[in-house]
C-alpha cells in the first residue's frame, strides 16, 4: 500500500572519499508533489586504512574484491546501526543506501558497488533498499548519474542541477525529457593534488588560486575523445587513474600550476555541457565550496544565475535523491529514466532486503 509520508535513511558515499554521508529524511507526497525535509544529517570519516583500500580496489582480484564487499558490508551496516542509535531514529520504513562505487565500466556491461549485500540487512535490523546501479546496467544504461529524477522530482525550479563531487555531473530538461550526465573529474583529482601538500582536500580553492594555468595542459585535456561524446555518458575512477592523471603529469610544473590548470579544465567543460547560457544553476556537492572553481565557473558562464543552497542541501543532496529512490522502489515506482541512462526503459531499479516486517 502506498503512503503519503515515508521516514528514510539516505546512505551515500562518493568517489572523492570524503566518508559515508547518511541523512534522515521525512518524504511527504500530497496531490502528485513531493516535499522532503533532512532531519539529522552526518558524514562518518574513513580511517586511513579504508581509503587506501577503496583508493587501490580498482585493481583488486575477484576475491579480494569479495573480501572487501563483505568488510565493507560490515562496516557500512554497523555505521548506519550506531546514526540510528545516536538520534534514536524510530519507525523506519526504510534504509535507503547506494554502497560504494569501485568499478564502472558500463560499456563492458560492468558496475560494482560494494556494501549491498544482504547481510546489512541483518546488520542494521531495518528494511534495506540498495544496489541501484547494476538493473540499469543490464538493460543497456549507463548506471549513471541516478540521481536526475531526484532533481525533477524535488528541485524543478532550477533550469540545472549540478553535483560537484568526485565528478560533475548535470541533469535538466531537454525536449520534454531530463537529461543527465557526467561532465568531468572533479575532487577525484583536486584532493589528489592536495594530499601532497598535507590536506585532505583544497580549502576553498587557496592552493589552486595560487597557480597558473598551463595552455599545452589545458588543450590536451579538452580534447579527450570523452568530451566529444554526446550524453548519455558517465565516468568511473578508471578514467581518472588510467588517462587524467598520466596526462597530468606528463607536465613538468608545480602541483600548484596542476590544480589551477584543472580547476580551470572543470569550469571550460561545464561552460561547454550547458546548452542556456543565460538561466539557473543550482550547485551542491563539495565542491561548492570550493570558492576558486566557483568563480571560474562563474567567469566562463557570466550571465549565469548561481545559487548555492544550505549547508544540508550541499552536503547531503545526493543522500537525499538515494533516498528518494529508495522510496520510489518500495512504492513501485520508476525510478529511473532511459533519456538520461542510455536503458533499454524506464525502470524501477534496486534491491529491497526485506525478510521480515519491521514496521
Amino acid at each position: 500500500m502506498k503512503k503519503e509520508k515515508y521516514n528514510v535513511i539516505g546512505v551515500m558515499s562518493g568517489t572523492s572519499l570524503d566518508g559515508i554521508d547518511l541523512a534522515h529524511l521525512i518524504f511527504s507526497i500530497h496531490n502528485d508533489k513531493w516535499g522532503f525535509e533532512i532531519l539529522e544529517s552526518e558524514t562518518i570519516s574513513y580511517s586511513s586504512e579504508w581509503i587506501n583500500l577503496l583508493k587501490n580496489a580498482v585493481s583488486f582480484s575477484d576475491k579480494e574484491l569479495a573480501d572487501l564487499d563483505r568488510n565493507y558490508t560490515q562496516l557500512l551496516g554497523n555505521t548506519i546501526l550506531e546514526f540510528i542509535s545516536k538520534y534514536k531514529i524510530e519507525n523506519l520504513d526504510a534504509v535507503c543506501s547506494h554502497g560504494h562505487t569501485i568499478l564502472h565500466q558500463p560499456e563492458k556491461g560492468i558496475t560494482l558497488q560494494i556494501g549491498n549485500l544482504p547481510e546489512i540487512e541483518k546488520i542494521c535490523n531495518q528494511k534495506i533498499v540498495c544496489d541501484f546501479r547494476v538493473q540499469d546496467v543490464r538493460l543497456g544504461g549507463q548506471g549513471a548519474p541516478l540521481v536526475p529524477i531526484g532533481d525533477r522530482i524535488l528541485f524543478s525550479e532550477y533550469e540545472y542541477c549540478l553535483n560537484l563531487g568526485g565528478f560533475s555531473n548535470v541533469s535538466f530538461e531537454l525536449n520534454g525529457q531530463r537529461v543527465a550526465f557526467d561532465i568531468s573529474p572533479v575532487n577525484t583529482v583536486l584532493n589528489y593534488y592536495a594530499t601532497l601538500f598535507g590536506f585532505e582536500y583544497d580549502n576553498k580553492g587557496q592552493i589552486s588560486r595560487t597557480g597558473k594555468n598551463n595552455t599545452e595542459l589545458l588543450s590536451e585535456l579538452n580534447s579527450l575523445d570523452y568530451y566529444k561524446k554526446n550524453f548519455p555518458k558517465s565516468l568511473g575512477i578508471e578514467f581518472v587513474k588510467n588517462i587524467i592523471l598520466p596526462i597530468i603529469e606528463k607536465y613538468s610544473i608545480s602541483n600548484q600550476d596542476k590544480l589551477a590548470s584543472f580547476t580551470e579544465h572543470i569550469a571550460m567543460q561545464l561552460a561547454l555541457a550547458l546548452p542556456n547560457k543565460k538561466t539557473s544553476l543550482f550547485i551542491t556537492g563539495g565542491g561548492a565550496y570550493n570558492d576558486y572553481l566557483i568563480e571560474r565557473i562563474a567567469c566562463h558562464l557570466p550571465e549565469m544565475e548561481i545559487i548555492i543552497p544550505s549547508k544540508k542541501s550541499i552536503e547531503y543532496k545526493e543522500a537525499l535523491l538515494f533516498g528518494l529512490l529508495g522510496v520510489l522502489k518500495l512504492r513501485d515506482e520508476i525510478n529511473v529514466l532511459k533519456s538520461y541512462t542510455g536503458a533499454k526503459k524506464d525502470h524501477s531499479s534496486g534491491i529491497i532486503y526485506n525478510t521480515k516486517n519491521y514496521n
